[in-house]
């Protein structure tokens, strides 16, 4: 225990709790400071759960931590194996509950969590079965579980790729490849675009390719819709298959009901929903309105120790005593009327309370047979959509009840056969250990009186030549029998040999006359399928031969395309080209400056010119610097030494400065002990 304390002590102290506790204050906490603390450790397992317990009742906290505690699968130790005793020690905030829930949350927190955090999306929710008779309702259920289904996939998917080791760099490059693809796609887009804009009719073209692009789109879309009708008409027949069924069910309640069968069934009906709905109903709800007011009132009270609940536990013995001296001395002081009364009144209390025993019973039944009506109704339904047999119904039903009794009957019967055996076969047995008890004494005896005469051995010699002499007998009686079983099997079989060669005598004739037609059509099968071989041989040759012509015309074709192509687009490049050198010569031969300022000779003169007159700039910076550096760098020097000297005085200066401090101080002393 004292380990368990230690454990929970260090765990609190640690992140994210930093309660700073050590074994004597958490040993000293208060039952509602445990509780708030349990809540605090359950919070941090399941964010939902971290609130302030002096806002909310008891009860509850308890209901509440309870459930949690069942889907994180905590089992009570087996101390506190009782469920009612542990929920007790939970509301009261007992120690010896409370010190093992925190021990077991604080050693697995981290796979609590992730429980937790699963559980929030695959604790199923249970719909009842008659809800789910509602197709809506059904339907969704499906979604539900079917979602529930993607939820695990995804989780173990995001798991796997958690513990697959993937880095951040091996990402960066794929998303760095990535970007280059996309700058290679980019770029031959646009090379795309450009060859395709020297085609005629390109946009046109372009127009019918991304219709062809929407309509392929919506061919897929189409077809999805149409999978989706196909499974909404199949869910759709399933439905009307049931409803077929229920009304078949219904025809078949209704065909053998009279109207006043169905009346007086109507009648118990109202007479009993009256009586529940009148007595018994009402006095329930009182009884539970009582016990739910003794419980409030138990748990408004502070909490009980054992020498209180012994106290109270003489004080009913104590009550419990007056009460039966009170009804004995009513019993003694009783009158004759009172005691008819009495006895009334007993016959009335023992009708009533038997009233409510059959009254729960049918109702009891009532529960189990609607119960057994849905589960027949969800095995009918199951039996049809696997295509199984008809549940038997009417007469068919009653035959298969009148073979069970049969069957039963006959079991019984055999049953009592075995038991008469068994007990028959008690007696017998007790019968020959009887026996075997006087052999032996007998056996004894015989002993006794051949070692009196000199003959010790007589008998069991004589025993064993009578015993050997009847096994022989037996041996040659087995061997005779064998023999004869032998002959009598022999003639059996050649009997059946010969019935058996006469019937198949006409068969065989029929059988080999099947064998020559046989020999003949696979002849006939042989020949005309080598004439179908040969013809199809020579009419693959032939289009392999053409497709061979057709490959090689294609490609030609694709070839010179190509190169009218690439003519045309160089012609257009000359034609450009020359274009631009009629302009440059126009431009430079014409009289007038602003227009030979446009030509391109003289843009690239002023050009040059103006590098000529940067590069003289630079050289002549480079020299100026050049002839300054020498004396620069000295300078540079010269000023680190200073600073080196400046640096030096201040340290002296400091060291000075510390010197006379202490001088003074020690001079002080001395004239505090020359005082003295």
């Amino acid at each position: 225990m004292s380990d368990q304390i230690q454990f929970i002590v260090e765990k609190l102290n640690q992140e994210p709790f930093r309660k700073n506790y050590n074994l004597i204050t958490f040993d000293s906490l208060e039952s509602m400071q445990l509780l708030q603390l349990l809540n605090d450790v359950l919070g941090e397992i399941d964010p939902k759960h971290a609130v302030d317990i002096r806002e909310e009742l008891p009860e509850q906290t308890a209901k509440r931590m309870l459930s949690l505690l069942g889907i994180l699968k905590y089992k009570p130790p087996g101390s506190v194996s009782d469920l009612s005793a542990f929920r007790q020690g939970l509301v009261t905030g007992s120690k010896p509950v409370i010190h093992p829930v925190l021990h077991w949350l604080l050693q697995r927190t981290n796979e609590l969590k992730k429980r937790a955090y699963l559980a929030r999306f695959l604790v199923k929710l249970e719909v009842p079965a008659e809800f789910l008779q509602d197709d809506t309702v059904a339907d969704i259920n499906k979604q539900y579980e079917e979602l529930m289904e993607a939820f695990k996939n995804l989780h173990k998917e995001c798991e796997q790729l958690k513990t697959s080791g993937l880095s951040t760099a091996e990402i960066r490059r794929d998303i760095s490849a990535m970007e280059e693809e996309k700058d290679q796609l980019i770029k031959r887009v646009e090379r795309l675009k450009k060859r395709v804009e020297t085609v005629q009719n390109h946009q046109r073209m372009l127009e019918i390719a991304r219709q062809l692009r929407l309509e392929k789109e919506r061919e897929e879309s189409l077809a999805q819709q149409k999978q989706e009708q196909k499974n909404q008409l199949f869910h759709a027949e399933q439905r009307l298959q049931r409803a077929q069924l229920q009304l078949k069910e219904m025809h078949h309640a209704v065909v053998d009901s009279k109207p006043e069968s169905l009346m007086k069934k109507l009648e118990e009906e109202i007479n009993f929903s009256s009586y529940l709905v009148t007595e018994k109903i009402p006095r329930e709800l009182e009884s539970k309105k009582n016990s739910a007011y003794f419980l409030q009132k138990v748990l408004a009270e502070p909490a009980m120790s054992q020498s209180d609940l012994n106290v109270l536990e003489i004080k009913i013995n104590e009550v419990n005593a007056q009460m039966n001296q009170l009804i004995e001395k009513r019993m003694m002081k009783y009158e004759p009327i009172d005691s008819k009364f009495s006895m009334y009144r007993q016959q009335a209390s023992i009708i009533a309370r038997k009233k409510e025993a059959k009254a729960e019973e049918l109702q009891a039944a009532k529960e189990e047979m609607s119960s057994t009506e849905r589960q027949m109704l969800l095995k009918t339904n199951q039996a049809h959509e696997l295509e199984g047999s008809e549940v038997l119904k009417g007469d068919e039903f009653k035959h298969y009840v009148n073979k069970l009794r049969s069957k039963n009957t006959f079991y019984k019967k055999k049953r009592l056969e075995i038991a008469e055996i068994t007990a028959e076969y008690g007696i017998l047995q007790r019968t020959e250990e009887l026996l075997k008890q006087r052999h032996e004494a007998l056996q004894q005896q015989l002993q006794a009186v051949e070692d009196k005469k000199g003959i010790s051995g007589y008998s069991y010699t004589q025993e064993e030549l009578e015993r050997v002499s009847a096994v022989k007998s037996e041996m040659d009686e087995m061997k005779g029998r064998t023999l004869d079983n032998m002959s009598e099997m022999v003639k059996k079989l050649n009997a059946m040999v010969a019935e058996k060669k006469a019937s198949l005598a006409p068969v065989i004739k029929e059988l080999r006359q099947l064998r020559q037609k046989c020999q003949e059509l696979t002849q006939e099968c042989d020949e005309k399928k080598i004439q179908y071989d040969s013809c199809a041989a020579g009419l693959e040759s032939n289009r392999s031969t053409l497709e061979q012509e057709v490959k090689g015309l294609l490609e030609e074709c694709a070839q010179e395309e190509s190169n009218y192509r690439y003519i045309n687009c160089m012609k257009k490049n000359l034609e450009i080209q020359l274009q631009r050198a009629k302009e440059e010569m126009k431009a430079y031969v014409s009289p007038d400056p602003q227009e030979r300022r446009k030509a391109i000779r003289e843009q690239y003169t002023r050009m040059i010119l103006e590098q000529e007159n940067l590069g003289k700039k630079l050289r002549e910076k480079q020299k100026v610097v050049r002839e300054s550096h020498g004396p620069n760098m000295k300078q540079i020097k010269m000023w680190q030494d200073f600073e080196q000297l400046m640096e030096c005085k201040r340290e002296c200066f400091l060291k000075q400065q510390n010197q006379t401090a202490i001088g003074q101080v020690i001079q002080e002393g001395g004239k505090d002990r020359l005082v003295l």
